[in-house]
Formats: structure tokens, C-alpha cells, sequence
């Protein structure tokens, strides 16, 4: 049986290790979440077997071998024999007790798997920013913590919510899943709730005829570019935050694709006005004239909601990064 099991767990652990490289080396879109649920549950079997069959199966032939050296031992006694070696020793026992290669990578590694898979799935989960959409709030090479359970706790795999917790706010950096392709993960800035009219108009942001407070910054100068763009501040929902706009570039969205609930939208050349559906969400990025946003794509449906965005934990090139944004 345990040279089956030992065939079986290399199978399934090539199995993961191919699956990996595929992905890394893009043959395929991958699916963290999924492998990941597929890790706990096939660790978590090798595991309970382990405590119920295979460690008692182990245990039992110690005791055994233990019992047959004291038996060995009481007959060279009888036999008037005294000098022999001694029982099992201190390594033999370990060798007995010892998990097989097969156990210790599936059954040993369950409880560090478990908490990655209970913490990334319901509490925090680590992203890294691979564009200047968000600019000047993130810069490419961020990584971030999000908040899994600010917007209510879902399940992994299914995004089934379970419990609802705080609805999404104007002025919220949140990740979710792309609509037209929900194997990704964008970010972006909440910038309209459901019943709300959003207009981008002449590069101004309006929210039901009001427009949002808007205060002149010192140019920012972004690194990547090797440019420097106007900075402006803005206030929604009592978070102040700084965003970009780009001179050069043009007011009206050019290529808005034909996206559910486009008959909300009206496009002139001097932007677009928006009325935001029960159930979604208007997004922007924070670099206006560099983001591929729901100006283009749509609304965001609250199924697609991952998580709030909130603390910067890492930035290799520039570790004055870490810390929390608005």
C-alpha cells in the first residue's frame, strides 16, 4: 500500500510543479485560488491519515521492534550472557517514527498550507502593482496588502459571499475582478455607488451634479517616465487623495467597448456621463489619462468585489514606500 501511495504522491506532486510551470512560463492562465484549495485539501487528507493510520502504524512497529530487542535481551540473560549490546538505539527508534519523503512533503507541510489558505482566503491577501494606472497613490513594483473581509466575507473559488460587512465607499482603492475577464485582478478608485451619476467631463470628476474638490498640487515626477504630470488633490467620502492629469492627452474616451449596461453612458467629446446601476461601481484610476478603467469596460459588479486595498508592505526599490494610503 505505501509504495501505491508513494507513486500516487509523486504523480500529484509533478502534477502541481507542471501545473506551475505552465503558468509561470504563460502556456496557461492560472488560478491561485483554486490550487490552492486543491493543496489544502489534498494535504489535509495526507494528514489525517497520517494521525489516524500512518503514525500509529509506525508507532506499533517500534513497539515491536522494541519488544522483540527486550526479548532478544531476556533470552541472552537466561542463557547467562550479560555483556551484549543494548537495545534499539537512539537513532533506530528515529528511523522507525520518521515520515516517508511522501508524507512529510503532503501531511507535513498541511498546517502551514491551511493558514496561507485561511488568511489569503478570508482575511488579507498580497497583491503587487504592475502598472502606473493607480500613480501618483501606487507606483509599479508596490506590494500591498488587501483586505479580504471589509467588504464582507466570500468564498474562495466560487466568490459566493457568506456574510456581508461594510459596502464600498467613494474614494476607495479596491481590487476586484476584471469584468471582461474575471481571471484577473484589477485596482482601481471607487468613484461611484450604486444610483449615482458619475460625469468626466474636461478632465473634472462631477457626482450627481456636484463637482469633487479639486486643489492644484506641485508637478509629480514620475521616475518610470522620466516626465512630470500635474498633480491635483481630490476629497470624496472625508479620504483625500492625489491624482494625475496628462495636458496632452484628449478629454473624450476613445474605444469604450460594448460593455453591459453601456446604455447608461453617454460619451460627447468632452468625456462621459454615467448612471450607475443597483449592484455596481464606477472605478478610476488615479493617473486619469493613463487607465484602463470603467470609463472603457464598464461598471464593476459587487460578485466582482476582492477586497479593500490599504497598506503598501514592500517596495524593493524604495522601502520609504511602506505604509498605509487613502
Amino acid at each position: 500500500m505505501n509504495k501505491t501511495l508513494e507513486s500516487l504522491t509523486g504523480l500529484v506532486l509533478a502534477g502541481f510543479v507542471a501545473y506551475i510551470a505552465a503558468w509561470y512560463l504563460g502556456w496557461t492562465q492560472g488560478n491561485f485560488a483554486l490550487m490552492l484549495l486543491l493543496a489544502t485539501a489534498i494535504t489535509g487528507a495526507y494528514w489525517v491519515a497520517e494521525r489516524l493510520y500512518f503514525l500509529p502504524q509506525r508507532r506499533r512497529s517500534l513497539a515491536q521492534a522494541e519488544a522483540a530487542s527486550e526479548q532478544r535481551l531476556a533470552e541472552l540473560r537466561r542463557q547467562g550472557i550479560t555483556q551484549v549490546d543494548g537495545g534499539l538505539n537512539d537513532d533506530a527508534r528515529q528511523s522507525l517514527l520518521m515520515q516517508p519523503w511522501w508524507l512529510d512533503w503532503t501531511a507535513g507541510l498541511f498546517p502551514v498550507i491551511a493558514v496561507v489558505f485561511v488568511m489569503r482566503s478570508f482575511f488579507f491577501e498580497p497583491f503587487k502593482i504592475p502598472s502606473g494606472s493607480m500613480i501618483p497613490t501606487l507606483l509599479v513594483g508596490d506590494l500591498i496588502l488587501v483586505n479580504k473581509f471589509h467588504y464582507g466575507v466570500r468564498l474562495p473559488v466560487v466568490h459566493t459571499k457568506v456574510l456581508s460587512n461594510n459596502e464600498p465607499q467613494r474614494g476607495d482603492v479596491m481590487v476586484f475582478r476584471y469584468p471582461p475577464q474575471p481571471s484577473l485582478d484589477y485596482i482601481k478608485r471607487v468613484v461611484g455607488v450604486p444610483g449615482d451619476e458619475v460625469a468626466y467631463l474636461n478632465k473634472t470628476l462631477t457626482i450627481n451634479g456636484v463637482p469633487v474638490p479639486k486643489v492644484a498640487l506641485p508637478d509629480f515626477y514620475d521616475s518610470d517616465a522620466m516626465r512630470y504630470g500635474k498633480q491635483f488633490q481630490e476629497t470624496q467620502s472625508g479620504k483625500t487623495y492625489a491624482t494625475l492629469n496628462d495636458d496632452s492627452r484628449p478629454a473624450f474616451v476613445p474605444g469604450a467597448s460594448d460593455f453591459p449596461g453601456k446604455e447608461h453612458c453617454h460619451y460627447t467629446a468632452e468625456g462621459v456621463v454615467c448612471k450607475v446601476p443597483a449592484g455596481h461601481y464606477f472605478t478610476m484610476g488615479d493617473n486619469r489619462d493613463n487607465s484602463l478603467d470603467s470609463r472603457y469596460w464598464g461598471f464593476v459588479p459587487e460578485a466582482n468585489i476582492v477586497g479593500k486595498a490599504f497598506f503598501v508592505w514592500m517596495n524593493f526599490g524604495n522601502f520609504k514606500r511602506i505604509g498605509g494610503f487613502d
